[in-house]
């Protein structure tokens, strides 16, 4: 099973590519219908998904410090969110995502 990520709604659809070039799955929460979705449902939608949460909304840290559970939180920091910085992130990762499942 790849390494499965839900990119919040922030963030670019296009960010899900290089995710799947690095062979991982990726998906943008307007890909499940929830574009509009308050922080809680995408929360949610990340648990049912599997997935990592890609965002950059600093309250999904706060959601995962008071959680016992809940998904892993990939907090973007950078304002280049566009698929080339994400490829030259991911690439030297990929060995590391994909053996990692």
């Amino acid at each position: 099973m790849s390494p499965r990520f839900l990119i919040d709604a922030q963030l670019p659809p296009a960010l899900a590519e290089p995710f799947r070039h690095a062979g991982c799955e990726a998906f943008h929460v307007a890909d499940i219908g929830l574009l509009a979705a308050t922080d809680r449902q995408i929360w949610q939608a990340a648990i049912d998904q599997s997935a990592a949460l890609v965002t950059k909304d600093r309250d999904f840290l706060m959601i995962r410090a008071a959680s016992n559970n809940g998904p892993t939180v990939v907090w973007i920091r950078s304002p280049r969110t566009n698929g080339r910085w994400v490829s030259q992130v991911l690439n030297p990762m990929r060995y590391v995502l994909l053996t990692r499942t």
